[in-house]
């Protein structure tokens, strides 16, 4: 591996960020109006899926991993520019359908392997764990996105988009979009949806996504298309007799976007000093997440989730007034 160019960095970032701003100007009401709509059905179902710090939690975060990427805070060890420049076989216009599909097909096969490794690889744990960190399930949680991620390592999986000449302009708007379309799923208001389940992601599959019981951890990681799960051995159905419990295994109890951004990093860091072994030094940022060194594990313990149907879920006292406030102040920032 090795830094691309900075002219092609700048063009990279140049093309995803205009596209980025374009479509998140668009998108931005809609995911309020959806989560509006959901607040509406779950009281008039009498569910209860939806917590006022919980979700201000959630779109706090969705403000800060906005920032991040507004501000085109990060580096790729190669980008799709460097890449479809050198090595294209042939070149698809930017307005054929076939550079779309493509695309899109390949920007999804990508996800699927990065969702993966990082819910299989220590280090990159900790750039997933602020999106699992709800201990609730609904629309809101799809905006707990990263601000630690600031190394793309694997532009690399969209080679066969740059095989075949797919412009980065096309690869830039997908990009986002992409992403966006992850949202509706986040839900328990929706159940299984028929021959849907077979192609898509649907809520029930990202329910198992992110339940943490152990018929479901670790499983279901597509992100648009479900075959993925299917062909490499990750899928598990939502099963009737097992509902989902949502969160992670070691909670992290606090509603900072910030500190849930960074905890895992600190475990890590603070694995690697205290372990004497100049080993177990370098493999625990590799090792399988929540792999520990075996003279770190009693002598710093961390809490953990034993039992996920027996635990009780992280809450602040917190008056109705001060939530109000909090909702007031979020709805500001994601619209002024």
């Amino acid at each position: 591996m090795f830094f691309i160019a900075y002219k092609d960095f700048c063009t990279s970032i140049r093309s995803f960020m205009e596209a980025y701003g374009a479509i998140l100007n668009i998108v931005m009401p809609i995911f309020v109006l959806l989560f509006l709509i959901e607040k509406v059905v779950e009281w008039y179902r009498g569910a209860q899926v939806i917590r006022g710090l919980d979700s201000v939690s959630s779109f706090s975060s969705g403000i800060t991993n906005v920032v991040k990427d507004v501000l085109g805070v990060g580096i790729s060890v190669i980008t799709y520019e460097w890449l479809v420049q050198r090595v294209a076989l042939i070149h698809l216009p930017a307005n054929s359908i076939w550079a779309f599909a493509i695309g899109f097909l390949v920007v999804d096969f990508q996800g699927y392997w990065v969702h993966r490794w990082s819910h299989e690889i220590n280090f990159l744990w900790n750039r997933h764990i602020i999106h699992h960190s709800s201990e609730e399930f609904n629309l809101s949680c799809a905006l707990r996105q990263s601000v630690s991620s600031f190394i793309n390592y694997f532009t690399i999986l969209l080679l066969p988009a740059a095989l075949l000449g797919v412009p980065t302009m096309v690869v830039a708007v997908i990009g986002p979009l992409h992403l966006f379309l992850q949202y509706w799923y986040h839900t328990q208001l929706i159940n299984k949806m028929g021959v849907l389940e077979y192609v898509l992601v649907t809520p029930s599959h990202h329910r198992v996504h992110h339940a943490m019981n152990k018929e479901y951890l670790d499983k279901n990681y597509g992100q648009i298309f479900i075959f993925w799960d299917k062909w490499f051995g990750s899928f598990q159905e939502e099963l009737p007799e097992v509902k989902p419990v949502y969160g992670v295994t070691r909670p992290v109890r606090t509603w900072n976007p910030i500190k849930i951004n960074f905890q895992h990093l600190w475990l890590l860091v603070q694995d690697a000093w205290h372990t004497r072994n100049w080993w177990d030094k370098l493999r625990v940022w590799f090792m399988p997440t929540g792999w520990r060194p075996a003279d770190v594990v009693d002598k710093y313990p961390v809490d953990s989730i034993k039992d996920v149907y027996h635990f009780e879920k992280y809450d602040t006292k917190a008056s109705s007034a001060l939530i109000a406030w909090s909702w007031v102040q979020m709805f500001f920032n994601y619209f002024c």
